[in-house]
């Protein structure tokens, strides 16, 4: 069974079979949201209470996903006017599509190497897609 929220064009889904916890679900789909710029600096997000309402989960679990965002510079707080995307996080975004991109660059070494193939090879194979593009 999961649960669904839009927050401004973003849908935010719970899935109650997932292995990871409901806060880490939220504060990743947002994550995510930002990153791909369906969030935008200055953009408003729910309260607390209204996310873990419409979501039907603790407010304990919804402050725990901003928290962490917030502390990873994705979200900043304005007392007594809410939480909003965070301003000026263009490297904070990159650092973290770069980081992306060295992990799945190191899961294509991990199989390449499992095969049986050299790091000639793999780079071969990584600048005849870069060439395809």
């Amino acid at each position: 069974m999961s649960r669904q929220e839009r927050i401004n064009q973003v849908d935010i889904i719970i899935q109650n079979s997932s292995n990871k916890p409901i806060y880490e679900q939220i504060g990743a789909q947002i994550k995510d949201a930002i990153l791909s710029g369906e969030l935008t600096e200055g953009q408003p997000l729910p309260s607390i209470r209204a996310l873990a309402n419409d979501l039907r989960v603790s407010v304990i679990t919804t402050k725990r996903a901003y928290t962490d965002l917030e502390a990873a510079g994705f979200l900043e707080t304005v007392q007594g006017k809410g939480t909003f995307v965070a301003g000026g996080n263009k490297d904070l975004i990159r650092e973290d599509r770069l980081r992306t991109i060295e992990e799945h660059l190191q899961v294509a070494i991990e199989q390449g190497f499992a095969l049986g193939l050299d790091g000639e090879e793999l780079v071969a194979m990584l600048q005849a897609l870069f060439e395809s593009e």
